[in-house]
């Protein structure tokens, strides 16, 4: 009964939330420039940086080879796997294809309100399902 009961409340509790009329229903221009800014320069961080922490990896280890480290050692410290690279390339390429084509769906969607963020979220979601079955696809492709 508690569980019928809690799952009556999650699925009613928006309708009765929404009763209320909203007067100011959009976002403002500025406030939705800004937080595309802060995102967009923070994904290109984090691209950066993980391209400067590939290239600092490839340095320690071309460095432990030249000190003539004990085969053995280096063998287990140099363990990569190329398939993460590729699924780290491909995640990349997806999300932000995801973004361009949210950005592009909301540009002919103007004003700017909140169904620009559902419209982002969404596109970005099904950029990263499409790299999830894409992932998966080449696993089974690879067996």
């Amino acid at each position: 009964m508690k569980k019928i009961l809690s799952v009556l409340t999650i699925v009613f509790a928006p309708f009765i939330l929404a009763a209320q009329e909203v007067e100011n229903n959009h976002i403002d221009r500025e406030v939705f420039r800004t937080c595309s800014i802060i995102l967009l320069i923070a994904l290109f961080m984090l691209f950066f940086l993980a391209i400067i922490r590939k290239f600092i990896d490839f340095r320690i280890k071309s460095k432990i080879v030249d000190k003539g480290i004990p085969e053995s050692m280096v063998s287990f410290l140099l363990q990569t796997n190329p398939n993460e690279d590729r699924n780290s390339y491909i995640k990349w390429g997806t999300v932000i294809a995801g973004l361009g084509v949210g950005l592009t769906i909301v540009n002919y969607t103007l004003p700017l309100g909140f169904h620009s963020l559902a419209i982002m979220a969404f596109c970005i979601s099904i950029s990263l399902i499409a790299y999830y079955l894409l992932i998966r696809y080449l696993d089974e492709k690879s067996k």
